[in-house]
Order: structure tokens, then sequence, then C-alpha cells
């Protein structure tokens, strides 16, 4: 997992951009909205990437920490931040499993189509909730199943026939988008989600679906 985000790292954000229609940054902004974050607080982004959410977040004042346990992501992103005179965000290589904070650190944390891809969701939701404060927030922005069963089919169609065909021409691993395609299948329903989160430590859990319900947004406190 970490080798493959490693390749996909210097066209990551093009490829997300492209699959997503252009959605993505709205998304983003969603969700960044959700963690209620503002001047004075502290956010850890998990599987942060490049720090597309990160930034969003900053931008509302927050004090940021884009982690990620892939390298490239992390350097990239910190390339481009330095070379935009950006010094908003911190960076940090670090396994989202273990986060290298202390107890009830943190204002919110929030994670953007990353918690697919740890070893244990739960685990890693059970993570997030130690190293936040009481009343603190977590926000899970994740691929999900649209609500509209004709949709449902036309994007099922998309996602396992035109992405994959698509990440050959824009990408530096198609492979990678097989498994994109075949971990968002196998995700849990928005429903679903919700009560793992919930039993993860967490409170109050709500959702909102984004685009049809492709993507939702769950907010819950700690």
């Amino acid at each position: 997992m970490q080798a493959m985000f490693d390749r996909v790292a210097p066209r990551y954000d093009v490829a997300n951009t492209i699959f997503s229609l252009g959605q993505d940054r709205h998304w983003r902004r969603v969700a960044a909205a959700a963690a209620a974050a503002g001047p004075g607080d502290t956010v850890v982004d998990v599987a942060g990437g490049t720090g597309a959410l990160a930034h969003e977040l900053a931008d509302a004042g927050a004090r940021v920490l884009a982690l990620d346990f892939s390298w490239n992501m992390v350097a990239t992103g910190a390339a481009r931040a330095r070379a935009a005179g950006d010094d908003r965000v911190w960076w940090c290589n670090g396994d989202g499993m273990r986060l290298p904070l202390p107890d009830a650190s943190v204002d919110a944390v929030a994670i953007a189509f990353g918690l697919r891809n740890l070893p244990d969701p739960a685990a890693g939701l059970a993570e997030f909730a130690r190293v936040t404060r009481p009343g603190g927030r977590v926000v899970v922005l994740e691929f999900s199943h649209p609500t509209w069963a004709p949709f449902r089919s036309v994007y099922t169609r998309y996602l396992v026939g035109a992405v994959p065909a698509l990440a050959r021409v824009v990408t530096s691993d198609p492979a990678a988008y097989r498994y994109l395609a075949q971990s968002i299948q196998a995700w849990p329903d928005q429903a679903s989600l919700a009560r793992i989160i919930s039993g993860a430590g967490w409170s109050q859990v709500r959702w909102k679906n984004l685009t049809g319900g492709i993507v939702a947004a769950h907010q819950a406190v700690r």
C-alpha cells in the first residue's frame, strides 16, 4: 500500500480532479467546514496526501498537521507548499494507526479518502479518538454508496470501466486505480460506517451525502 501511494504521488491531485469530474475540491471544502476548526484550533489531517484538505483547513485559520505514511506524498506536498511560500501546514511522515501525538492533544481529526486504506478502520478511528480532546470532532470524507438505484448502476459502470481505462492515460500507476474501484465497492454504506464510527468512541454521528451519495462526509464528536 505504501509503495503504491509513493508511485502515484506525482500526479495524484491531477488524477483526483479528472476522475471526480472536478468535484473533489467541493468535497474537501465540505469536509473542512464540517471540522468546524478556526483560529487557535489544532487539526491533524490523517492520510493527508499532498495536503489538499490540509490547506482547506488552514484557510480557516487552524494549525494543521498533514500526516501520511507515504513519504513521496508528504515530500510532494511539502515541496509544493515551499514553492508557493506557504508555511501554514506542518508535514509528518507517519502511521495513521499510531499517531505521534499525546492523548487529547488536538481539536479535530480529519481524513479524506484514507480510512479505506487503513488496515483496521475501526482501530484507526479509536486512535483518532485518543488524540482528540473531549468535545473535539472527527470528519471522515470517504467514497460511499449512491442513494438512487439508477444512478448507482451508472456510477458502478464508470467506476469499474472508465476509471481504470483513464488511469492508463493520466496516472503513473494504473493498477492503483483498479484497487480504488475494488475498495470502493467493498466499503460500507453510510449508515454502516456511522455505526463503526460510533463503536470507536465517537458520539453524535451524522453524515451528509455529496454528489448523490458517491461521497459522504461523516462528522462525530469526542
